[in-house]
């Protein structure tokens, strides 16, 4: 399995201006924030369920951007009813990575439904997103990161991680803040 870390740097090393990212509540949060913070993150704390569908309101309202959702399968799963709309919507220019331990780590990494159940790639098939990727190793997260360079098409991608629980890295929790420097970050707002 993969190391969380290593895969969050591997995604974003090369990662392209027009990229916008929303990380999903908890562990994909402190990812993205090991790597140093940028205005084109949109954390989105307190809404658990929530990463998907603002992915897809980003996209749809930003058509010159590309958007990358990245969540975890906990995340995934409290919102898995926004598959169904983003498969109706199709934008072109959304990815969902959903990093899956098959564990709900922000409660106490007690197995979550991905550990014996329940196939999100096939869940995401079955919404009618046509592009599917399981990313288990390093050769498949490499090519990975090169599609986040430059897609044209939606797509899932179910990356499997180690269950562990590396430090912390916190971002601001100011929402008006990240707002406004997100706006500010997409030309929406001077």
């Amino acid at each position: 399995m993969l190391d969380r870390r290593t895969v969050i740097a591997t995604l974003l090393a090369k990662r392209p201006g027009d990229l916008l990212v929303v990380p999903g509540l908890g562990s994909t949060t402190w990812d993205l924030a090991s790597l140093g913070d940028d205005d084109r993150n949109f954390y989105i704390w307190g809404a658990m369920g929530g990463a998907a569908m603002m992915g897809l309101g980003l996209a749809l309202a930003r058509p010159d951007k590309r958007v990358a959702v990245i969540t975890g399968d906990g995340e995934m799963l409290m919102g898995l009813g926004s598959l169904g709309t983003i498969g109706l919507q199709r934008p072109k220019n959304l990815a969902i990575v959903v990093f899956d331990n098959g564990r709900y780590g922000e409660t106490g990494m007690q197995e979550s439904h991905t550990a014996r159940a329940v196939d999100l790639n096939a869940v995401a098939r079955g919404c009618g997103i046509e592009t599917i990727l399981d990313v288990t190793d390093a050769t498949q997260l490499r090519g990975l990161a090169s599609r986040l360079l430059a897609f044209d098409n939606l797509f899932f991608a179910r990356v499997r991680i180690a269950a562990d629980d590396p430090p912390r890295v916190l971002p601001m929790r100011d929402g008006v803040e990240l707002k406004q420097r997100f706006r500010r970050a997409i030309g929406a707002e001077r």
